[in-house]
């Protein structure tokens, strides 16, 4: 289309999507005084709030406690056999989401920002025409913009999956029904998280995954040791294996495997990874380019091939994590002001939310052993650490590398209770450059699951 001049809105800043990084750019803009407009497609609060941290791992908190008071006796307490409650369940859920919404929702308004729901699609450099529901429009120009549209599920291309019905990581969060057999297609962080959790609400789950172990950039022993607590909470785990077809049979469904075994489940989930929301985003004629998957093309400084225009979040083909794109938004906040903030070597770390959870961080020891340096290596069994015997919560295994010369951090995988809070501390260390010693010897308090890295660090076994 021809933007015609006299009908464009002129801002300061531009936001086309309303993830963490953007509506964060967003706000702190509005309120220093700038001219702000966001325009978000359906999810007030992006789909952190909506569909992907925030509703995920509410239920995992529902899924803890259900295992927790399975398992009460073992703390003293007779509470009798848990059972999940449809309904209940789903108000839980659906209370934290839209307590999150109409905080977000206040948090907008208040920054002073033009805060518009539509579909925004770009009709030139730096200009984007926004369809509103009620069918009219509006064109919106800003000097600088950012592009924060984010991912949605990928449905792999398995004959027959799309058209069998499959749940994905946002539609199985709506609850219709916990199924009585579930089949988990895809091994990632995504897939385990479901499978972990409905085994907990009462499911046979079955994973489905092609290659030979859990968490394909994860070390065997970590793997292992996490595979083994899946099991022990009735997770069937099926590797080396490829899924020929998926059929649809009422309200059953069928899940034909290439070495010739089927599998029926009530629902099958597809948790096979995440693609861009650019398709409809008219990238073209902002000048925009994306990469061979869809994901906008960015340098370390988040800047795209078209002028004044940047990329955060999901959609720049990064680690896709709230906190990664939270400080996408830091490097991208420094460089509009003439900065220059960079993305490279940042240290970023990730938490699987089974159970127990898997926190990790740096590198692997394979990965270590690739650079050529001369590493150790510590182990520790959770049951080591006091704490976890307290807590009842002793499966899952520690582990950290560290380079022999300089004496640092370089990587650690925690897996047990409570890792991710712990893996903050190893964090901050591998931050500050400190020798392993300062955890090894540190004072810290008793009884703490983060007393155990004082454990960690005298464990060596390579």
């Amino acid at each position: 289309m021809d933007v015609v001049e006299d009908i464009v809105e002129d801002v300061d800043l531009l936001v086309v999507g309303g993830g963490k990084a953007g509506k964060t750019l967003a706000m702190d803009t509005a309120r220093a005084g700038r001219r702000v407009v966001m325009v978000e497609k359906s999810m007030i609060g992006g789909s952190c709030v909506n569909v992907a941290c925030i509703p995920t791992k509410t239920l995992v908190t529902s899924a803890r406690l259900a295992r927790r008071a399975a398992g009460a006796e073992s703390l003293g307490l007779r509470l009798g056999s848990p059972r999940v409650d449809l309904e209940l369940l789903r108000a839980h859920k659906e209370g934290v989401v839209s307590d999150m919404v109409e905080l977000n929702r206040r948090q907008f308004l208040d920054s002073g920002m033009d805060f518009v729901l539509g579909a925004a699609r770009f009709v030139a450099e730096r200009t984007v025409e926004i369809r509103l529901a009620d069918g009219s429009r509006r064109v919106v120009r800003g000097t600088d913009v950012v592009i924060n549209t984010g991912t949605e599920p990928h449905v792999a291309a398995i004959p027959g999956l799309a058209g069998a019905e499959p749940l994905t990581s946002e539609s199985i969060l709506r609850l219709r029904r916990i199924p009585k057999r579930l089949v988990v297609i895809g091994a990632g962080y995504v897939g385990l998280e479901f499978a972990d959790m409905f085994a907990a609400f009462g499911s046979r789950v079955t994973v489905l995954e092609r290659g030979p172990h859990l968490l394909r950039n994860e070390d065997r022993d970590i793997a292992s040791a996490l595979a083994a607590c899946l099991r022990a909470d009735g997770v069937e785990l099926v590797f080396d294996v490829t899924v020929k077809e998926v059929v649809r049979e009422g309200r059953t469904v069928r899940v034909l495997l290439a070495d010739g075994r089927s599998l029926t489940a009530d629902d099958v989930l597809a948790a096979t990874g995440r693609v861009p929301v650019t398709r409809d985003l008219g990238l073209e004629a902002a000048g925009v380019r994306t990469d061979g998957r869809g994901f906008v093309r960015v340098d370390d400084r988040l800047a795209t091939d078209a002028p004044r225009t940047w990329a955060v979040g999901d959609v720049a083909g990064g680690a896709q994590f709230t906190h990664v794109s939270l400080d996408d938004y830091r490097v991208v906040k420094a460089n509009i002001d003439g900065g220059t903030r960079s993305t490279a070597g940042r240290l970023v770390p990730w938490n699987l939310f089974t159970d127990p959870e898997l926190a990790r961080i740096g590198l692997t020891e394979e990965q270590a052993r690739a650079t050529g340096r001369a590493i150790r290596v510590a182990k520790l069994p959770v049951g080591a650490v006091p704490r976890a015997r307290t807590l009842r919560e002793t499966r899952g295994l520690w582990k950290a590398v560290v380079d022999r010369d300089s004496e640092q951090i370089l990587g650690a995988a925690l897996l047990g209770p409570e890792s991710a809070e712990v893996l903050s501390v190893v964090q901050t260390a591998m931050w500050a450059g400190l020798p392993f010693t300062r955890l090894r010897d540190g004072m810290i308090a008793h009884p703490t699951m983060a007393e155990g890295l004082n454990a960690l660090f005298s464990s060596w076994v390579d």
